[in-house]
């Protein structure tokens, strides 16, 4: 069996040589360091099998991140070849997976919001599961996206033979800790979700107290600091990424005295359209205070959003310059080309505190969902750093206060206020201290026990080998 192994991780070193060489070492070191077979692992099942079968599912675009370096991570892991089906967006289908059907159609957010799709959705949901049951996978792994997400694992588990089930993993928790009775809704999850994978380090204490096995792998924005400071060169910082923010000016004719501020208002087509008007008339009133003002807009891999941003630029106050948000790279080159940056909440929040930029958070949604979100949550705050922190560092303008005189204010003081700009780069420090996984941690602990040298940073990888040795449930 292991000369089999081996032979296995050569064959699989050979093909990915151009992945990070930490990734081979903990390829090698997982699979050689197997413990003995117990109950049903994904593992198992698929030594039996010849070929490692997983179906996943991603309903939006940073839900299509996650999936794709995890995708990534389990071939590298596996010591058998790995298929793929289900659901995902542009960064899968560069790992191989043939959508079912474009990710978009799933990705709606909000209460309200949701209703126009709801027939749509059913229809797509019923095709998943109908999808799942015929590719008979050994894992199926559902990314954030709770919504469709759940529905869809409930509906397969009742469908399952039980001889033939399948491991069910949810990566990305619920946010259980911000709703009224939140956490009593964890239990309910046992019946369909056999793993979840955390990226909070007090999610997994939670979840195991409520009788939910899970794993807290890391939050993605570490898995973007191992890679973005292995590009530039080799090393790795203890938190902030600095890039080529001259050189993305002199690309793109930014003049060295210009005032760049960087904009983001979301990768669903329902927010973006919502957002970009508020962000235009924002940049419209400060246009006269800032000299050579120019916005930068990284386009998120969503068809539809760049269908419609592109179109609606061309009347734009001030020259714009927009990018692919699929490229990592030129994303973060101008993150540090701006000098402030206005985003919707969401994980862009999270990518502009790893890039040490100020930003303003900026949210509106249906009135009927707004007034759900403002009576139903326990939050004082929306975005992760200040909840993380219990402190609005990052200043939130929310709701009905979301106009473009309150915003265009908000980005003014951060971007004149010094002190406010040195205390969101302090609070950046503190919130990737807090997430860093430490000793204590299942990921450093499994790492450590291999005696690999990979960074303790790497979620995917975690993920991959928490989902190759998690038993089904029978």
């Amino acid at each position: 069996m292991i000369s089999r192994v081996i032979a296995a991780a050569e064959r699989t070193n050979r093909a990915s040589s151009s992945l990070p060489s930490f990734f081979s070492s903990w390829r090698m070191i997982s699979m050689l360091a197997s413990s003995p077979l117990y109950g049903t692992r994904a593992i198992d099942m698929a030594a039996r099998d010849g070929e490692l079968r997983i179906f996943t599912v991603a309903g939006e675009v940073s839900g299509d991140a996650i999936a794709s370096r995890l995708m990534a991570s389990l071939r590298i892991l596996s010591p058998f070849p790995v298929r793929f089906a289900g659901v995902g967006g542009a960064l899968m289908h560069k790992e191989g997976l043939k959508s079912l059907f474009p990710m978009e159609d799933i990705s709606v957010m909000g209460l309200w919001e949701l209703l126009p799709y709801l027939n749509k959705i059913r229809r797509r949901l019923k095709e998943t599961v109908e999808a799942a049951i015929s590719f008979q996978p050994h894992v199926v792994v559902t990314v954030d996206s709770k919504g469709f997400s759940f529905r869809f694992l409930r509906q397969l588990k009742a469908r399952s033979d039980c001889k033939q089930s399948a491991l069910h993993v949810h990566y990305v928790a619920p946010s259980f800790w911000a709703w009224k009775g939140g956490e009593a809704r964890l239990k309910g999850l046992r019946e369909f979700v056999d793993h979840l994978l955390c990226i909070l380090p007090f999610e997994e204490e939670v979840c195991r107290a409520n009788g939910l096995p899970a794993t807290y792998v890391g939050h993605p924005m570490l898995e973007d600091h191992v890679h973005l400071n292995e590009e530039m060169d080799g090393s790795v910082a203890k938190w902030k990424v600095q890039r080529n923010g001259d050189g993305f000016r002199q690309e793109h004719g930014l003049s060295p005295g210009a005032t760049v501020i960087t904009l983001l208002p979301g990768s669903r087509l329902q927010e973006v359209k919502r957002m970009l008007p508020i962000f235009s008339k924002t940049v419209e009133q400060l246009k006269d205070t800032f000299t050579d003002l120019s916005t930068i807009i990284p386009l998120a891999p969503n068809r539809q959003v760049e269908t419609y941003i592109n179109r609606e630029i061309q009347s734009w106050p001030v020259p714009n310059v927009l990018i692919s948000g699929s490229s990592l790279s030129k994303k973060y080159d101008a993150f540090s080309a701006s000098r402030a940056a206005l985003c919707t909440s969401g994980t862009a929040v999270m990518e502009l505190l790893l890039a040490g930029l100020p930003c303003v958070v900026a949210y509106r949604a249906h009135i009927l969902t707004e007034w759900l979100i403002r009576y139903r949550t326990m939050l004082k705050c929306i975005s992760l750093p200040n909840i993380l922190l219990n402190s609005p560092i990052i200043p939130e303008v929310l709701f009905q206060e979301c106009t473009p005189n309150n915003l265009s204010m908000a980005l003014s003081n951060i971007m004149l206020d010094e002190a406010a700009h040195e205390q969101q780069r302090a609070a950046a420090m503190e919130v990737f201290e807090l997430l860093w996984p430490s000793k204590g941690n299942p990921g450093s602990s499994l790492i450590q026990e291999l005696g690999s040298s990979l960074p303790s940073c790497c979620p995917s990888m975690v993920a991959a080998s928490t989902i190759l040795h998690s038993v089904v449930k029978q």
